[in-house]
Formats: C-alpha cells, sequence, structure tokens
C-alpha cells in the first residue's frame, strides 16, 4: 500500500527523498523532516476515501514548514482498479487546482504514470531552483559580478601566433 508523503531536498551534489506513511503516528513529525525540502509528492489511494481527507492536513503542514517556492504534486494511486476507486479524479484535480499543486493519477502495480509523476516533480524543482540561482545571481556559469575579465588585445593574439607555439 502507498499512503505517503515524500519530500525532495535538494543539497550540493546529492538529493534525499525521505518517505513518511500518512498514519496517525507520523502527526507529531518535526519541521526538521521538511528542512530543506524543495518538492514533495503526497500520495492518497483512490480506493480509500480517509487517505484523500488527509491531503489537506498534509498539505497545511507542508506549507507551513517549508519554503513558499517547494513544487507540490497530489498523486492519487492505485488508478488500476477502476472498479473499487471511491474518490473520482475530477475531485481530486480540482482539488490540486485549489491548492496550487501538479496532480497525477498512477498505478504503481501497473508502474502506471508512477515514472512520470517523480520526473515532473524534479523536472519542476530543478526549474524553480534555477529560477532561484538565477535571481539571486548564484549562477555558477556566469562570470562574477562587478569584477573585469581582461581575455586580452588583439595584439596579444598576434604576438601568440607569430611565435608558433601551436604549430607542429
Amino acid at each position: 500500500m502507498i499512503h505517503a508523503h515524500l519530500l525532495f531536498s535538494c543539497y550540493p551534489r546529492r538529493r534525499l527523498i525521505v518517505g513518511l506513511r500518512c498514519v496517525r503516528r507520523y502527526r507529531a513529525i518535526t519541521s526538521a523532516y521538511y528542512r530543506g525540502a524543495v518538492g514533495a509528492l503526497v500520495v492518497y489511494d483512490v480506493t480509500r476515501h480517509v487517505t484523500f481527507e488527509n491531503v489537506e492536513r498534509w498539505l497545511r503542514e507542508l506549507k507551513d514548514h517549508t519554503d513558499a517556492n517547494i513544487v507540490i504534486m497530489l498523486v492519487g494511486n492505485k488508478a488500476d482498479l477502476r472498479h473499487l476507486r471511491v474518490v473520482p479524479s475530477e475531485d481530486a484535480k480540482a482539488f490540486a487546482e485549489r491548492e496550487n499543486t501538479f496532480f497525477m493519477e498512477t498505478s504503481a502495480l501497473e508502474a502506471m504514470n508512477v515514472e512520470d509523476a517523480f520526473t515532473e516533480v524534479l523536472s519542476q524543482i530543478y526549474r524553480v531552483v534555477s529560477k532561484k540561482a538565477l535571481d539571486i545571481g548564484d549562477d555558477p556559469a556566469a562570470p562574477p559580478k562587478g569584477k573585469t575579465i581582461n581575455v586580452g588585445s588583439k595584439d596579444d593574439v598576434s604576438a601568440v601566433k607569430k611565435s608558433n607555439c601551436c604549430s607542429s
């Protein structure tokens, strides 16, 4: 059974995925688990309405303990069990739109959209983190601000050519 709440944290050269079952014993989770989180998958079971009811609390907790730019995707799992569905896709999609989160339905059993959900969240995280880096001028590829880089003059290039340093 997947009733999970997954957090993605980005640290230099590593990614951390924390999985928490959406049950009572984790209601007292501390903000330390959320520190540095840049993305989250909040997963509910489309065949159990109580798991969908808990989504609002998890979203509130995420928004209370994380950066405002966190990427959140609401994921309805067990979409393959159409005959047991109790949470309509339309209701979940409307809820996700109201909460300004991404939405996708998956089937872990059939491997339907599972990789797509992770890929989409990671792509959106990359977009947000890149935008933040550009906004604060933390782009490692950009030259340092306020410094001049001297690439030489035409005379410097001519002097190198005359010395035949690169010819065999």
